[in-house]
């Protein structure tokens, strides 16, 4: 008998080194999207841990309540001091209230085509996703369409991107910025297309631009009927992540020294990524109080709603998703589990309404897009 107690008590004692542990984690992570990753440069790894250190969390939450634990109590005392921190993951939003005519109202998309699979090991599954990703576009139909990762190739070429969507979707106008490749009159960047007018075009510089990131941040002023929108195409700092870089996350890898090799080089590159992500987020957040319109937000923030970057655009814009669709959303399809990373955000004098997350997934990200439009007319 007296064993027994010694071994439950042990595992109590284990319990609880754990449940601070996880408590710990869950109150870091609370502080991320609130402090720059350069003031702790760890810090954002718990704000991208945040989902499991939650679940973790309430599994703690379970058993110390069964085992009637003043530790339940502590326990739900932490989870309340996140507040409405935790709701940044899901939504809970409708679409109940009435839509105003189709003459007001802007059918936004954003689009990460990870250069519509250009570099696929085989030339017809390259035309086949291009092709998909068209289709999609087309059937959906959006009037305003931010594209990141986009890719255009100077005439003559046989895989045409740009010209072909412009021809698609009736397109007025478009703005773009590029690193452009003379070798192959290749261009890599940002795209917004449009099929009203641009009455203005500009770029937002970021001041940690390296030579070797392809990370943009444009904006158009486009007008439809009597209303005057600024629409921004977000491509925030990619962790720029090669294809050896995944072999982490292949099944059957069986090397431990070089699988524990690849996530220092992963960590690595995230400690780059996450104090630039950081700087961009806060420049474009800094231009967009500048905006004389009503301002909708596009793009790849590379980042999870538990982060700074998010958090730069959150404070001031509502979340598109949270506003007008329902449950946890995925837009990232890739090998490294990164959730929500795609976003549409719009001014408070805006609203939006049917959210739709694509379904099948022609790139590593899922398509998103909604309705936005003004509540009250000019």
């Amino acid at each position: 008998m007296g064993s027994l107690l010694k071994r439950i008590l042990r595992f109590s004692s284990l319990i609880k080194v754990l449940t601070i542990i996880c408590l710990s984690g869950l109150l870091l992570s609370y502080l991320t999207p609130f402090v720059h990753p350069n003031t702790f440069r760890l810090l954002p790894f718990f704000g991208l841990a945040y989902p499991i250190i939650l679940i973790f969390t309430l599994l703690f939450l379970i058993i110390w309540t069964f085992a009637k634990s003043k530790w339940a109590i502590i326990t739900l005392l932490v989870l309340i001091i996140g507040g409405k921190l935790h709701f940044r993951i899901v939504a809970f939003g409708s679409d109940a209230e009435s839509i105003p005519s189709e003459d007001r109202v802007l059918n936004v998309m954003s689009y990460n085509v990870r250069l519509f699979d250009l570099y696929t090991a085989s030339t017809d599954s390259r035309f086949e996703k291009r092709n998909a990703i068209f289709d999609y576009i087309q059937t959906e139909n959006p009037d305003i369409i931010c594209f990141q990762e986009f890719y255009h190739q100077d005439k003559p070429t046989n895989f045409s991107t740009r010209d072909t969507l412009i021809t698609l979707l009736n397109i007025k106008d478009y703005h773009e910025r590029y690193a452009h490749k003379l070798r192959g009159r290749q261009n890599f960047g940002v795209a917004i297309l449009s099929k009203y007018p641009m009455i203005a075009k500009g770029d937002v510089m970021f001041s940690t631009q390296g030579n070797n990131d392809f990370n943009y941040c444009v904006y158009v002023d486009i007008v439809k009927n009597q209303d005057t929108f600024r629409v921004y195409n977000v491509h925030l700092q990619s962790i720029r992540l090669q294809q050896e870089d995944y072999s982490i996350f292949e099944d059957g890898a069986n090397h431990v020294a070089e699988k524990k090799s690849t996530i220092r080089l992963l960590v690595d590159k995230l400690l780059i990524a996450y104090p630039k992500r950081a700087d961009q987020a806060r420049t474009v957040a800094e231009h967009i109080e500048t905006s004389p319109y009503p301002t909708i937000v596009c793009g790849d923030f590379n980042d999870t709603p538990m982060s700074y970057a998010y958090n730069q655009f959150n404070k001031t814009l509502i979340d598109a998703f949270r506003n007008s669709s329902s449950g946890i959303g995925t837009t990232y399809v890739g090998k490294v589990p990164a959730g929500r990373i795609d976003y549409i955000f719009h001014s408070p004098e805006l609203n939006s309404t049917n959210f739709v997350i694509q379904k099948e997934a022609f790139s590593d990200h899922r398509a998103i897009s909604c309705k936005i439009y003004k509540d009250t007319i000019n």
